[in-house]
């Protein structure tokens, strides 16, 4: 008798009939939830994502812009799967915002990087003094 008055009075207080009427990953939020099976594929994915390009650059084969490529493409691939695997993102969760701010950031991500690396080489071009005249000029060449 005691035990049905708490489970009522949880029942109430949690705003739900029973907790098994609806399913376990319907929070009714529209988000997705992962598996297990989701979860290993991610990881799976971001190991050999990861592993590959480490393989490249300790093998030394190519060259240093061709690994530095390669890296990038595959970064950038790791970090799809890791939206979709582990952090669930798809352009039907919460009604498209997700990936609104998802794309936002993107383009913020790519402003800021594009301006840092501009600033970067013309800092660089514009007021490192010239190596080579300067070896040059002193007889070590």
């Amino acid at each position: 008798m005691a035990d049905a008055k708490v489970r009522d009075a949880h029942e109430g207080a949690a705003g739900h009939g029973r907790h098994n009427d609806h399913g376990h990953g319907d929070h009714g939020h529209g988000a997705p939830h992962g598996s297990r099976r989701g979860y290993l594929i991610g990881f799976g994915l971001s190991v050999l994502l990861t592993a590959v390009p480490f393989a490249v650059v300790m093998a030394g084969g190519v060259s240093q812009s061709m690994a530095a490529a390669i890296c990038m493409g595959f970064a950038l691939v790791q970090i799809v799967v890791h939206m979709v695997y582990f952090l669930h993102m798809n352009a039907k969760s919460e009604e498209g915002w997700t990936m609104m701010a998802l794309i936002f950031t993107a383009i913020l991500v790519v402003i800021a990087l594009t301006g840092t690396l501009w600033v970067m080489y013309h800092m660089n071009a514009n007021m490192m003094p010239d190596m080579d005249a300067m070896m040059r000029s002193s007889g070590g060449m």
